[in-house]
């Protein structure tokens, strides 16, 4: 487990930045109570911003996750994990393939797909089990939009929701990537930009305008 509970160039649990805030958050009587209470706050404490540059590593790096303020899975889940580590929590970073039947037609064209690859969660060793925490979408950007927040409580998987407030189809899990002891940056910026040529051909500018 020595991997698991190691910084990482990614999940840096060691940079100054993330043990503060690990340690002013990790709060509760065990590990899976002191686990939950980190979720929650890289969760709704740090924004979840999908419109970032992915050729720049640091949005793959916790620490740089944290000090922005804002973050889009992978990063949030780097976080996550970094500060489970700085606490003295196994943690690894998980991956797979989600289809999002909320995606408008125009972005879904825009991008060539509606599938979402590579989207990131964190899994936390508790009680003897590797549990998945998804800690991407803070609670006032699912109240805004109507998407079930993802709760977490140390005994059971959290990850998206198949539906939303309204019922209607939302997340679907497609393919799993595997799990890592630290983020894969470079393989998924490539996959990345093979998967989404269209997207990456419009220049940063054009690319968040189309999310928008």
């Amino acid at each position: 487990m020595n991997e698991f509970l190691a910084p990482a160039r990614f999940i840096d649990s060691d940079h100054p930045l993330v043990a503060a805030y690990a340690r002013q958050h990790s709060r509760g009587a065990d590990e899976r109570e002191r686990a939950v209470a980190l979720y929650y706050a890289v969760r709704d404490g740090v924004r979840y911003n999908p419109f970032l540059d992915f050729s720049d590593e640091r949005v793959f790096r916790a620490s740089a996750c944290l000090k922005s303020g804002e973050g889009f899975c992978i990063g949030k889940s780097a976080l996550l994990a970094a500060c489970a580590r700085a606490t003295g929590i196994a943690a690894r970073v998980g991956f797979a393939d989600v289809k999002n039947h909320l995606t408008t037609p125009r972005l879904a064209e825009r991008m060539g797909s509606d599938l979402f690859i590579y989207h990131g969660f964190t899994e936390l060793w508790l009680d003897g089990k590797w549990m998945k925490a998804t800690p991407a979408f803070n609670l006032d950007l699912c109240r805004k939009f109507r998407v079930k927040p993802l709760e977490f409580d140390g005994r059971a998987d959290s990850i998206f929701h198949p539906f939303d407030e309204d019922e209607r189809r939302h997340m679907e899990y497609v393919r799993d990537r595997g799990s890592f002891a630290d983020v894969p940056a470079p393989e998924i910026q490539r996959a990345f930009r093979e998967f989404y040529p269209a997207l990456y051909q419009l220049g940063r500018d054009a690319a968040r305008e189309t999310f928008a």
